[in-house]
Protein backbone atom coordinates (compact mmCIF):
# COMPACT_ATOMS: atom_id res chain seq x y z
CA UNK A 1 0.00 0.00 0.00
CA UNK A 2 1.38 3.39 -0.98
CA UNK A 3 2.23 5.72 1.89
CA UNK A 4 1.71 9.43 1.32
CA UNK A 5 4.33 11.53 3.08
CA UNK A 6 3.11 14.85 4.45
CA UNK A 7 5.41 17.78 3.78
CA UNK A 8 6.71 19.39 6.95
CA UNK A 9 5.19 22.77 7.67
CA UNK A 10 7.73 25.60 7.43
CA UNK A 11 8.93 26.90 10.81
CA UNK A 12 7.26 30.04 12.14
CA UNK A 13 9.00 33.21 11.00
CA UNK A 14 9.75 36.10 13.33
CA UNK A 15 10.43 39.79 12.79
CA UNK A 16 11.71 42.09 15.53
CA UNK A 17 10.83 45.71 14.83
CA UNK A 18 12.53 48.71 16.44
CA UNK A 19 10.79 52.06 16.76
CA UNK A 20 12.28 55.27 18.18
CA UNK A 21 9.90 57.67 19.94
CA UNK A 22 10.43 61.10 21.53
CA UNK A 23 9.00 60.25 25.00
CA UNK A 24 8.03 57.38 27.25
CA UNK A 25 4.32 58.11 26.76
CA UNK A 26 4.73 58.03 22.98
CA UNK A 27 6.66 54.77 23.22
CA UNK A 28 4.01 53.15 25.42
CA UNK A 29 1.29 54.29 23.05
CA UNK A 30 3.09 52.77 20.07
CA UNK A 31 3.80 49.57 22.02
CA UNK A 32 0.11 49.16 22.84
CA UNK A 33 -0.73 49.58 19.16
CA UNK A 34 1.78 46.92 18.13
CA UNK A 35 0.50 44.51 20.75
CA UNK A 36 -2.99 45.09 19.39
CA UNK A 37 -1.68 44.05 15.96
CA UNK A 38 -0.85 40.61 17.37
CA UNK A 39 2.81 41.07 18.27
CA UNK A 40 3.95 38.52 20.82
CA UNK A 41 6.49 40.49 22.90
CA UNK A 42 6.78 44.26 23.21
CA UNK A 43 9.24 46.24 25.36
CA UNK A 44 9.72 49.92 26.09
CA UNK A 45 13.16 51.18 27.08
CA UNK A 46 14.98 54.48 27.19
CA UNK A 47 17.31 54.90 24.22
CA UNK A 48 20.76 53.34 24.86
CA UNK A 49 19.24 51.47 27.80
CA UNK A 50 22.38 49.43 28.45
CA UNK A 51 24.43 52.57 29.10
CA UNK A 52 22.57 52.76 32.41
CA UNK A 53 22.94 49.08 33.42
CA UNK A 54 26.01 48.62 35.70
CA UNK A 55 26.60 45.02 34.55
CA UNK A 56 26.61 45.98 30.87
CA UNK A 57 29.71 46.48 28.73
CA UNK A 58 28.12 49.75 27.56
CA UNK A 59 27.63 51.13 31.09
CA UNK A 60 28.79 54.75 31.31
CA UNK A 61 30.02 54.87 27.73
CA UNK A 62 29.03 57.78 25.47
CA UNK A 63 25.99 57.33 23.28
CA UNK A 64 26.53 55.96 19.81
CA UNK A 65 23.67 58.19 18.64
CA UNK A 66 23.69 61.37 20.76
CA UNK A 67 20.91 62.94 18.68
CA UNK A 68 18.51 60.50 20.34
CA UNK A 69 19.55 61.33 23.90
CA UNK A 70 16.37 61.24 26.02
CA UNK A 71 14.36 59.34 23.39
CA UNK A 72 12.71 55.97 23.96
CA UNK A 73 12.66 52.77 21.96
CA UNK A 74 10.07 50.07 21.34
CA UNK A 75 11.24 46.56 20.52
CA UNK A 76 8.48 44.26 19.32
CA UNK A 77 8.47 40.64 18.12
CA UNK A 78 5.84 39.52 15.61
CA UNK A 79 5.47 35.84 14.68
CA UNK A 80 4.07 34.66 11.35
CA UNK A 81 3.24 30.99 10.71
CA UNK A 82 2.30 28.83 7.77
CA UNK A 83 4.51 30.04 4.91
CA UNK A 84 8.09 30.05 3.69
CA UNK A 85 9.91 33.37 4.06
CA UNK A 86 10.06 33.99 0.30
CA UNK A 87 6.27 33.83 0.02
CA UNK A 88 5.88 36.31 2.89
CA UNK A 89 7.94 39.10 1.32
CA UNK A 90 5.09 41.17 -0.22
CA UNK A 91 3.17 40.99 3.06
CA UNK A 92 6.20 41.82 5.23
CA UNK A 93 6.90 44.80 3.00
CA UNK A 94 3.39 46.09 3.70
CA UNK A 95 4.02 45.49 7.42
CA UNK A 96 7.20 47.57 7.33
CA UNK A 97 5.21 50.38 5.73
CA UNK A 98 2.50 50.00 8.38
CA UNK A 99 5.01 50.01 11.26
CA UNK A 100 6.63 53.17 9.88
CA UNK A 101 3.19 54.76 9.81
CA UNK A 102 2.63 53.78 13.46
CA UNK A 103 5.97 55.33 14.45
CA UNK A 104 5.22 58.56 12.58
CA UNK A 105 1.78 58.81 14.19
CA UNK A 106 3.47 58.86 17.62
CA UNK A 107 6.10 61.42 16.59
CA UNK A 108 8.92 58.98 15.90
CA UNK A 109 10.36 56.73 13.22
CA UNK A 110 11.01 53.07 12.52
CA UNK A 111 14.68 52.39 13.18
CA UNK A 112 14.88 48.98 11.51
CA UNK A 113 14.00 45.33 11.88
CA UNK A 114 15.68 41.95 12.05
CA UNK A 115 14.35 38.57 10.96
CA UNK A 116 14.82 34.87 11.65
CA UNK A 117 13.12 31.74 12.86
CA UNK A 118 10.62 32.73 15.52
CA UNK A 119 11.95 30.25 18.09
CA UNK A 120 15.46 31.70 17.81
CA UNK A 121 14.34 35.33 17.95
CA UNK A 122 12.09 34.73 20.95
CA UNK A 123 14.92 32.96 22.75
CA UNK A 124 17.28 35.95 22.46
CA UNK A 125 14.64 38.71 22.81
CA UNK A 126 15.70 41.11 25.60
CA UNK A 127 12.78 41.41 28.00
CA UNK A 128 13.99 44.45 29.95
CA UNK A 129 11.09 46.91 29.94
CA UNK A 130 8.54 44.29 28.87
CA UNK A 131 5.08 45.85 28.70
CA UNK A 132 3.11 43.33 26.63
CA UNK A 133 3.60 39.54 26.70
CA UNK A 134 1.06 37.69 24.59
CA UNK A 135 2.22 34.10 25.07
CA UNK A 136 1.98 32.14 21.83
CA UNK A 137 0.43 35.05 19.90
CA UNK A 138 0.80 35.08 16.13
CA UNK A 139 0.22 38.09 13.92
CA UNK A 140 -2.71 37.46 11.56
CA UNK A 141 -1.99 36.91 7.88
CA UNK A 142 -4.38 37.88 5.08
CA UNK A 143 -5.85 35.16 2.89
CA UNK A 144 -4.73 35.05 0.21
CA UNK A 145 -1.31 36.56 0.78
CA UNK A 146 -0.42 39.48 -1.49
CA UNK A 147 1.83 38.61 -4.42
CA UNK A 148 4.68 40.39 -6.07
CA UNK A 149 3.57 42.82 -8.80
CA UNK A 150 3.79 41.79 -12.44
CA UNK A 151 6.79 43.23 -14.22
CA UNK A 152 6.41 44.87 -17.62
CA UNK A 153 7.64 43.04 -20.75
CA UNK A 154 11.40 42.70 -21.08
CA UNK A 155 13.34 45.14 -23.26
CA UNK A 156 15.86 43.91 -25.88
CA UNK A 157 18.85 42.10 -24.44
CA UNK A 158 22.12 43.93 -23.90
CA UNK A 159 25.18 42.21 -25.29
CA UNK A 160 28.55 43.31 -23.96
CA UNK A 161 30.44 40.09 -23.27
CA UNK A 162 30.56 39.91 -19.48
CA UNK A 163 33.04 41.13 -16.85
CA UNK A 164 36.18 39.66 -18.40
CA UNK A 165 38.90 37.37 -17.07
CA UNK A 166 39.92 38.40 -13.53
CA UNK A 167 43.66 38.30 -14.23
CA UNK A 168 43.31 40.47 -17.33
CA UNK A 169 41.06 42.99 -15.58
CA UNK A 170 43.38 43.26 -12.56
CA UNK A 171 46.38 43.76 -14.84
CA UNK A 172 44.58 46.46 -16.84
CA UNK A 173 43.53 48.33 -13.68
CA UNK A 174 47.04 48.15 -12.21
CA UNK A 175 48.50 49.35 -15.53
CA UNK A 176 46.14 52.32 -15.46
CA UNK A 177 47.24 53.16 -11.90
CA UNK A 178 50.90 52.98 -12.95
CA UNK A 179 50.18 55.16 -15.98
CA UNK A 180 48.38 57.86 -13.98
CA UNK A 181 50.54 57.89 -10.83
CA UNK A 182 54.31 57.75 -10.59
CA UNK A 183 54.23 55.55 -7.52
CA UNK A 184 52.45 54.67 -4.31
CA UNK A 185 53.39 58.02 -2.79
CA UNK A 186 51.55 59.95 -5.52
CA UNK A 187 48.48 57.72 -5.69
CA UNK A 188 45.29 58.37 -3.72
CA UNK A 189 44.43 55.88 -1.02
CA UNK A 190 41.92 54.09 -3.25
CA UNK A 191 44.60 53.31 -5.86
CA UNK A 192 47.78 53.04 -3.76
CA UNK A 193 47.06 49.46 -2.66
CA UNK A 194 47.13 48.37 -6.31
CA UNK A 195 50.75 49.55 -6.60
CA UNK A 196 51.93 47.91 -3.38
CA UNK A 197 54.33 44.96 -3.65
CA UNK A 198 52.19 42.88 -1.30
CA UNK A 199 49.31 43.22 -3.71
CA UNK A 200 51.48 42.40 -6.73
CA UNK A 201 52.67 39.12 -5.18
CA UNK A 202 49.39 38.23 -3.49
CA UNK A 203 46.95 35.47 -4.34
CA UNK A 204 45.15 35.90 -7.68
CA UNK A 205 41.46 36.71 -7.66
CA UNK A 206 39.13 33.83 -8.50
CA UNK A 207 36.45 36.11 -9.94
CA UNK A 208 36.43 39.55 -11.50
CA UNK A 209 33.46 40.53 -9.33
CA UNK A 210 35.49 39.91 -6.17
CA UNK A 211 38.24 42.26 -7.34
CA UNK A 212 35.80 44.96 -8.42
CA UNK A 213 34.13 44.68 -5.02
CA UNK A 214 37.45 45.27 -3.27
CA UNK A 215 38.13 48.24 -5.52
CA UNK A 216 34.70 49.71 -4.79
CA UNK A 217 35.23 49.28 -1.04
CA UNK A 218 38.63 50.96 -1.27
CA UNK A 219 37.03 53.99 -2.94
CA UNK A 220 34.11 54.27 -0.52
CA UNK A 221 34.07 51.87 2.42
CA UNK A 222 30.52 50.52 2.80
CA UNK A 223 29.43 53.13 0.27
CA UNK A 224 30.36 56.09 2.49
CA UNK A 225 31.89 59.10 0.73
CA UNK A 226 35.02 60.60 2.30
CA UNK A 227 37.81 62.91 1.19
CA UNK A 228 39.53 59.79 -0.19
CA UNK A 229 36.48 59.14 -2.37
CA UNK A 230 36.71 62.60 -3.91
CA UNK A 231 40.40 62.00 -4.74
CA UNK A 232 39.58 58.62 -6.32
CA UNK A 233 36.92 59.87 -8.77
CA UNK A 234 39.38 60.76 -11.62
CA UNK A 235 40.91 57.29 -11.28
CA UNK A 236 37.51 55.57 -11.56
CA UNK A 237 36.61 57.73 -14.55
CA UNK A 238 39.90 56.82 -16.24
CA UNK A 239 39.09 53.13 -15.77
CA UNK A 240 35.65 53.63 -17.30
CA UNK A 241 37.35 55.16 -20.36
CA UNK A 242 39.96 52.37 -20.61
CA UNK A 243 39.20 50.11 -23.59
CA UNK A 244 41.63 47.47 -22.33
CA UNK A 245 39.17 46.72 -19.52
CA UNK A 246 36.23 44.43 -20.37
CA UNK A 247 33.01 46.33 -21.05
CA UNK A 248 31.18 44.50 -18.26
CA UNK A 249 33.78 45.62 -15.74
CA UNK A 250 33.63 49.18 -17.05
CA UNK A 251 29.86 49.04 -16.47
CA UNK A 252 30.43 47.95 -12.88
CA UNK A 253 32.79 50.92 -12.43
CA UNK A 254 30.15 53.21 -13.95
CA UNK A 255 27.76 51.72 -11.42
CA UNK A 256 30.18 52.77 -8.66
CA UNK A 257 30.16 56.35 -9.99
CA UNK A 258 26.36 56.29 -10.20
CA UNK A 259 25.96 55.15 -6.60
CA UNK A 260 28.51 57.66 -5.33
CA UNK A 261 26.86 60.53 -7.19
CA UNK A 262 23.50 59.56 -5.66
CA UNK A 263 24.81 58.94 -2.13
CA UNK A 264 23.47 62.24 -0.79
CA UNK A 265 19.89 61.84 -2.06
CA UNK A 266 19.93 58.17 -1.00
CA UNK A 267 20.78 59.20 2.55
CA UNK A 268 18.06 61.85 2.47
CA UNK A 269 15.46 59.23 1.53
CA UNK A 270 16.57 56.63 4.09
CA UNK A 271 16.67 59.25 6.88
CA UNK A 272 13.53 61.17 5.87
CA UNK A 273 11.31 59.98 8.75
CA UNK A 274 14.11 60.39 11.28
CA UNK A 275 14.92 63.92 10.09
CA UNK A 276 11.26 64.92 10.30
CA UNK A 277 10.87 63.44 13.78
CA UNK A 278 13.94 65.31 15.02
CA UNK A 279 12.87 68.54 13.32
CA UNK A 280 15.94 68.61 11.11
CA UNK A 281 16.35 69.91 7.59
CA UNK A 282 18.53 67.27 5.98
CA UNK A 283 21.78 68.37 4.33
CA UNK A 284 24.21 66.17 2.45
CA UNK A 285 27.73 65.93 3.81
CA UNK A 286 30.59 67.92 2.31
CA UNK A 287 32.17 64.67 1.03
CA UNK A 288 28.94 63.64 -0.73
CA UNK A 289 28.63 67.05 -2.38
CA UNK A 290 32.30 67.19 -3.42
CA UNK A 291 32.16 63.62 -4.76
CA UNK A 292 29.22 64.49 -7.01
CA UNK A 293 30.99 67.65 -8.19
CA UNK A 294 34.13 65.66 -8.98
CA UNK A 295 32.07 63.18 -11.02
CA UNK A 296 30.35 66.06 -12.84
CA UNK A 297 33.77 67.37 -13.92
CA UNK A 298 34.46 64.01 -15.59
CA UNK A 299 31.22 64.01 -17.59
CA UNK A 300 32.47 65.91 -20.69
CA UNK A 301 35.30 63.43 -21.27
CA UNK A 302 33.06 60.44 -20.58
CA UNK A 303 30.44 61.75 -23.00
CA UNK A 304 33.07 62.50 -25.68
CA UNK A 305 33.30 58.72 -26.18
CA UNK A 306 29.54 58.30 -26.72
CA UNK A 307 29.85 57.42 -30.40
CA UNK A 308 32.34 54.63 -29.65
CA UNK A 309 30.33 53.05 -26.83
CA UNK A 310 27.74 50.30 -26.99
CA UNK A 311 24.14 50.83 -25.95
CA UNK A 312 24.61 49.41 -22.44
CA UNK A 313 27.36 51.93 -21.63
CA UNK A 314 25.35 54.78 -23.17
CA UNK A 315 22.38 53.80 -21.01
CA UNK A 316 24.52 53.96 -17.85
CA UNK A 317 26.21 57.19 -18.97
CA UNK A 318 22.83 58.86 -19.52
CA UNK A 319 21.86 57.88 -15.99
CA UNK A 320 25.10 59.34 -14.63
CA UNK A 321 24.36 62.66 -16.32
CA UNK A 322 20.86 62.62 -14.80
CA UNK A 323 22.12 61.80 -11.31
CA UNK A 324 24.74 64.56 -11.51
CA UNK A 325 21.98 67.08 -12.21
CA UNK A 326 23.50 67.52 -15.64
CA UNK A 327 20.52 68.93 -17.55
CA UNK A 328 22.99 71.39 -19.03
CA UNK A 329 24.89 68.45 -20.59
CA UNK A 330 23.76 67.47 -24.10
CA UNK A 331 23.68 63.72 -24.68
CA UNK A 332 25.21 63.23 -28.15
CA UNK A 333 22.39 61.03 -29.48
CA UNK A 334 19.74 61.61 -26.86
CA UNK A 335 17.66 59.21 -24.83
CA UNK A 336 15.31 58.40 -27.71
CA UNK A 337 17.98 56.29 -29.44
CA UNK A 338 18.44 53.94 -26.49
CA UNK A 339 16.79 50.50 -26.99
CA UNK A 340 13.84 50.99 -24.61
CA UNK A 341 10.56 50.17 -26.43
CA UNK A 342 7.34 51.66 -25.04
CA UNK A 343 5.66 49.49 -22.45
CA UNK A 344 8.87 47.90 -21.16
CA UNK A 345 10.36 48.49 -17.75
CA UNK A 346 13.40 50.03 -19.38
CA UNK A 347 11.15 52.66 -20.97
CA UNK A 348 10.08 53.71 -17.46
CA UNK A 349 13.74 53.96 -16.41
CA UNK A 350 14.57 56.14 -19.43
CA UNK A 351 11.50 58.27 -18.64
CA UNK A 352 12.87 58.79 -15.13
CA UNK A 353 16.19 59.95 -16.59
CA UNK A 354 14.32 62.37 -18.86
CA UNK A 355 12.31 63.73 -15.94
CA UNK A 356 15.50 64.39 -13.97
CA UNK A 357 17.27 65.93 -16.97
CA UNK A 358 14.37 68.33 -17.48
CA UNK A 359 15.46 70.21 -14.37
CA UNK A 360 11.84 70.47 -13.15
CA UNK A 361 11.60 69.22 -9.58
CA UNK A 362 8.03 67.89 -9.91
CA UNK A 363 8.52 65.98 -13.17
CA UNK A 364 9.66 62.68 -11.60
CA UNK A 365 6.40 62.15 -9.67
CA UNK A 366 4.31 60.49 -12.39
CA UNK A 367 7.21 58.28 -13.49
CA UNK A 368 7.84 57.20 -9.90
CA UNK A 369 4.17 56.23 -9.62
CA UNK A 370 4.56 53.98 -12.67
CA UNK A 371 7.79 52.49 -11.35
CA UNK A 372 6.20 51.91 -7.96
CA UNK A 373 3.57 49.72 -9.61
CA UNK A 374 6.21 47.10 -10.52
CA UNK A 375 9.28 47.92 -8.37
CA UNK A 376 8.19 47.27 -4.75
CA UNK A 377 11.11 49.06 -3.09
CA UNK A 378 10.21 52.28 -4.92
CA UNK A 379 6.67 52.09 -3.56
CA UNK A 380 7.99 51.30 -0.07
CA UNK A 381 10.32 54.31 -0.05
CA UNK A 382 7.61 56.56 -1.48
CA UNK A 383 5.23 55.63 1.37
CA UNK A 384 6.77 58.24 3.68
CA UNK A 385 5.17 61.68 3.32
CA UNK A 386 8.58 63.19 4.07
CA UNK A 387 10.34 61.71 1.02
CA UNK A 388 10.78 64.32 -1.70
CA UNK A 389 10.16 62.98 -5.22
CA UNK A 390 13.39 64.22 -6.80
CA UNK A 391 15.53 62.74 -4.03
CA UNK A 392 13.62 59.46 -4.39
CA UNK A 393 14.18 59.44 -8.15
CA UNK A 394 17.91 60.06 -7.71
CA UNK A 395 18.21 57.41 -5.02
CA UNK A 396 16.53 54.61 -6.99
CA UNK A 397 17.90 55.31 -10.48
CA UNK A 398 21.38 53.73 -9.99
CA UNK A 399 19.98 50.38 -8.88
CA UNK A 400 17.29 50.36 -11.57
CA UNK A 401 19.87 51.03 -14.29
CA UNK A 402 22.46 48.56 -13.12
CA UNK A 403 19.98 45.77 -12.38
CA UNK A 404 18.78 46.17 -15.96
CA UNK A 405 22.30 46.28 -17.42
CA UNK A 406 24.06 43.71 -15.25
CA UNK A 407 21.33 41.12 -14.74
CA UNK A 408 21.96 37.70 -16.28
CA UNK A 409 18.80 38.03 -18.33
CA UNK A 410 19.84 41.26 -20.02
CA UNK A 411 23.59 40.75 -20.33
CA UNK A 412 23.50 38.63 -23.46
CA UNK A 413 26.86 36.95 -23.90
CA UNK A 414 27.92 37.69 -20.32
Amino acid sequence: MAVRLMAAAPPAWGVQYTLSLPSEDAARGAAAELSGMGHRLTTVRVHDHFRFVPSSFWYGKPSMDPELEGWWQVFSLAVYRGYERSVLEPFLRSERIRLSRVARSHGGFQQGCSEGHAVSLEGVFTRDGLVHDRVGAEAPLPAPLPKEPTRPPAAPLWNYGGLGDPTAVVQAVVAAAERIYDGVEDAPEAAAWLLDEEFAFGEPYETTGEFLGDLSDAVAHQGTCTDATVEAVPFLAELVRDDSIAVGSRLVLLNDLLRLAASGPSAAVSLADRSAALGHVWQESAAEYLTRQAISRELPQLLSRWGDEGDAVRFALAALVAVCDGHDQILPSGLAELPAPAGTGRADIVALMAALLSGEREHPKSVLNRLGSWVPRVAEKAASPYVESRSLALSVLPDLVMEDVLSEHNAGGA
